[in-house]
């Protein structure tokens, strides 16, 4: 097996899962990219990380993409001797932006790339299905691969995902709050059981919101209310829910991204530019102190090698 010689660039975007009532099912990707580049050399491992988590990521084999990377080449049938690894990390780490899946498709991403014919050893979906298995779901990774708005989920031993169309009236604002909350916290709060008509009013709102992203914008609001896990979360991100409650109250189709804890609220933009930026400024403009918002458009493309 041989390794291409010349450095490897790809990007992979930032993602929303769950969308309010699509727990671990719906997820879409957002105009906001993490681009890494990676060759292979003689010997050793040399990261250099710029951006968020910069401060805090580790430096060695620990590292989420090299790890991806790792099991990629075991899947290719080799380990190269040496890597080096440039992270420019847009994507907040730990706000419930897909950081993790993005950083998990990226090293899928380069490994295939940097072996020659590695496509033809290791094609998208059996590279998708890596991918998965390495998060263990695959609501993120889903959109962070195909781009776009994607509904998956697992089925035996294997991992599906289906690209959906959104309307492209519809856009977002990306609340950031300044501290991040871990999945594993969110996810301990979780009760282990709901009740049936929980169950059963999430699963017409989780439906509802397929037919509203693909052309009945008006519907959003309705179409995001959930009943299975943002109230849960509560305790972990009290200033978030205080603000999802807030928009919804005006009718603002807000949910928390993820797991949280950043606030993603659905802009229908609408056919008149001068309505569509009155739109965003008015969400902007409540974006609480210390936090920050950003206009977000939804992603068409996944993770872009080259």
């Amino acid at each position: 097996m041989r390794f291409v010689e010349d450095g490897i660039r790809v990007s992979v975007p930032a993602t929303s899962a769950n969308l309010g009532p699509g727990f671990d099912a719906l997820g879409l990707a957002l105009s906001l990219r993490d681009h890494l580049q990676a060759r292979v050399t003689g010997s050793g491992l040399v990261i250099d990380i710029a951006g968020s988590g910069a401060d805090a990521v580790p430096r060695d084999e620990s590292h989420l993409v090299v790890r991806a990377m790792r099991a990629a080449f075991d899947k290719l049938g080799a380990q190269p001797s040496g890597l080096h690894l440039q992270c420019d990390n847009l994507i907040p780490h730990g706000r419930g932006l897909g950081s993790s899946s993005a950083a998990i498709v990226a090293g899928v991403s380069l490994a295939r790339a940097l072996v020659e014919g590695g496509a033809d050893l290791l094609d998208d979906d059996a590279l998708f299905q890596l991918a998965a298995e390495i998060e263990g779901h695959p609501d993120n990774v889903a959109p962070a691969f195909f781009g776009g708005f994607v509904i998956s989920g697992r089925e035996g031993d294997a991992f599906f995902a289906a690209r959906s169309r959104v309307d492209p009236r519809i856009s977002a604002v990306v609340f950031v709050p300044p501290t991040p909350v871990e999945t594993t916290v969110a996810r301990g709060l979780l009760p282990a059981q709901v009740s049936h008509a929980d169950a059963a009013a999430n699963s017409g709102r989780a439906a509802l919101l397929v037919a509203a992203l693909a052309g009945q914008p008006d519907l959003l609001w309705a179409a995001t209310r959930d009943f299975l896990h943002q109230d849960y979360r509560e305790p972990a991100m009290p200033e978030s829910l205080s603000l999802v409650r807030a928009l919804r109250a005006d009718q603002v189709p807000a949910i928390v991204s993820g797991a949280g804890p950043t606030v993603l609220a659905f802009v229908d933009r609408g056919t008149s530019a001068t309505a569509a930026l009155e739109r965003v400024t008015s969400l902007v403009a409540r974006c609480p102190d210390g936090w920050q918002a950003r206009p977000l458009a939804v992603e068409s493309a996944g993770v872009i090698v080259g």
